[in-house]
């Protein structure tokens, strides 16, 4: 298996923090540099991380001749195998798949973040071409803009796709679709767990 499918939650968050960001840094980022962009408080947590990171062959080894944290080449090559991680509906929760099936996507349809597989179940989001059956890609995020098409946890509950509005202290969730209205909640209730960023449809029974 390839090593980034195997990363830890704050594994994959240092991965994609240095990878979304590696034209950005004139030298790459120290570790203390890192710490406060991560916001880890413990700079041994986060070596314990480096060092799982470097194990994966994905950040190469400190050494005196070099300042800061590198990618490796391995880590910097596109990979467009993408877990599958279960269900969406409007209104219910993800149906988690226990065991992921890792899922080989066109790489135009992916970004360069950490990304997910959801298949759609239910009609919410047909006026934009959003169908019962199809797969959507889901890039990791924590925040959206207003009009984007996110994967909104509800009350901790309750995941939906919905284009969001968010005001002070209050989100909107919109459906694509004239017979659903939409759905208001106090900003606490409401966590982005992702941003649609692509779609897959298979057509007839094979």
């Amino acid at each position: 298996m390839n090593a980034r499918h195997s990363l830890t939650r704050r594994q994959q968050e240092i991965y994609d923090f240095l990878l979304q960001h590696n034209a950005d840094f004139a030298n790459p980022p120290t570790l203390d540099e890192l710490c406060q962009a991560i916001g880890i408080k413990s700079r041994g947590s986060l070596h314990k991380h480096i060092q799982a990171l470097v194990e994966a062959k994905l950040i190469q080894p400190a050494n005196g001749r070099q300042r800061g944290i590198r990618l490796t080449e391995n880590a910097l090559e596109p990979d467009n195998l993408i877990p599958m991680m279960g269900f969406i509906a409007a209104g219910s929760p993800i149906e988690a798949i226990e065991n992921p099936e890792m899922m080989d996507i066109p790489e135009l349809l992916k970004s360069q973040g950490s990304c997910y597989i959801l298949q759609v179940k239910g009609e919410s989001m047909i006026e934009d071409g959003i169908l019962d059956g199809d797969w959507v890609i889901i890039e990791r995020r924590s925040h959206a803009r207003n009009g984007e098409i996110v994967v909104a946890l509800i009350d901790g509950v309750d995941a939906t796709l919905k284009h969001i509005e968010q005001h002070p202290g209050e989100i909107i969730l919109h459906p694509a679709n004239s017979t659903i209205g939409s759905m208001r909640f106090p900003s606490t209730q409401v966590e982005i767990q992702g941003v649609l960023v692509g779609q897959m449809r298979r057509y007839g029974n094979s």
